[in-house]
């Protein structure tokens, strides 16, 4: 199949994906089309929301609708990096074998990822990176296609272990959940207090999802888009010639080069989903927000003034 005719099937299998999910999931749309470009982009999400907006239902149905398996672990500030990995335990005829951990697995719900101790997250954000856990000095390599979304609470401060920046870094998007609108809250209401069972299609393969992931990879960037992704990324680090004085007054560190590589893959992404064979500037800004929002550091001025992430990106495209 060639990539023009790879391109027009993705956007036809992306619009079937989605009606598929809204046969459970009300609106939540931004949110869907962000979760969708992480996966075909490769890389993992940061859901921050407060209690009972349907992330872990979300994440379910994704995985039902992909034909990709599915594990959540909740984490807890008692979980040790084995309870995920997996562990090495005596059979009956006395030899060590490996029992794999819920890690293992295509899709993972890290759920309240705060909640666990560095040690925990850290073993969690190994696998993200390298696709494999070592073990008992055992290497294991995860199923492919690999997926993570963290979900984080944002009222919740007490007793948790909030991520450090470095390690924020690794996850490509951060997704902000808000409330359903009215109608929708009505809607949801109305579906979840039924007893209709609605039955989800596996519309994929795993091999589909990484031949796609591959397919994206491939997609042509002209020149002008990356250095206007990589000149965005600049001016949020307030030492830099490109950054403006809103920057440099309102925040203490910018993103990383890691930004610039996620923002050209996010908008290859958001290029082919719309049946584009290149993406332009228009997809790197459609991506930004979610790519930036958590790899800028507001300084206790922007705090104190009430001056949002999305404010600064806005200001800076």
């Amino acid at each position: 199949m060639s990539d023009v005719t790879a391109i027009h099937n993705l956007v036809q299998k992306r619009n079937e994906l989605k009606k598929e999910i809204a046969k459970i999931i009300v609106g939540q749309d931004a949110v869907v089309d962000q979760i969708l470009l992480c996966i075909f982009s490769g890389g993992h999400a940061l859901l921050i929301g407060v209690p009972g907006l349907a992330k872990t239902l979300m994440i379910n149905t994704l995985s039902q609708a992909l034909g990709l398996d599915f594990k959540r672990i909740q984490f807890t500030p008692d979980l040790m990096p084995s309870d995920i990995l997996g562990s090495e335990i005596l059979d009956e005829n006395r030899n060590f074998k490996f029992i794999k951990g819920p890690i293992f697995s295509n899709i993972i719900l890290a759920d309240e990822i705060n909640r666990t101790p560095p040690k925990t997250q850290a073993a969690l954000l190994e696998a993200m990176q390298e696709r494999s856990v070592t073990i008992a000095g055992q290497h294991h390599k995860l199923d492919l296609p690999y997926f993570v979304l963290a979900t984080q609470n944002p009222i919740e401060q007490e007793g948790t272990y909030p991520l450090p920046e470095a390690q924020l870094d690794r996850f490509m998007f951060a997704i902000k959940l808000e409330y359903p609108t009215f109608e929708e809250e009505v809607q949801v209401v109305k579906r979840t207090t039924s007893d209709v069972k609605t039955e989800i299609n596996p519309l994929f393969t795993a091999q589909e999802i990484i031949d796609f992931q591959h397919l994206i990879r491939r997609i042509p960037v002209a020149d002008n888009v990356i250095e206007y992704a990589v000149t965005l990324v600049s001016k949020t680090r307030p030492d830099n010639s490109l950054a403006n004085d809103f920057v440099k007054n309102y925040l203490d560190w910018g993103a990383g080069p890691r930004a610039s590589q996620n923002l050209i893959l996010a908008a290859k992404a958001h290029a082919a989903f719309n049946g584009k064979f290149s993406p332009d500037i228009e997809d790197v800004q459609a991506v930004a927000t979610g790519i930036l929002r958590h790899r800028i550091i507001k300084n206790y001025k922007a705090d104190a003034e009430g001056i949002t992430e999305e404010t600064i990106i806005k200001k800076l495209m």
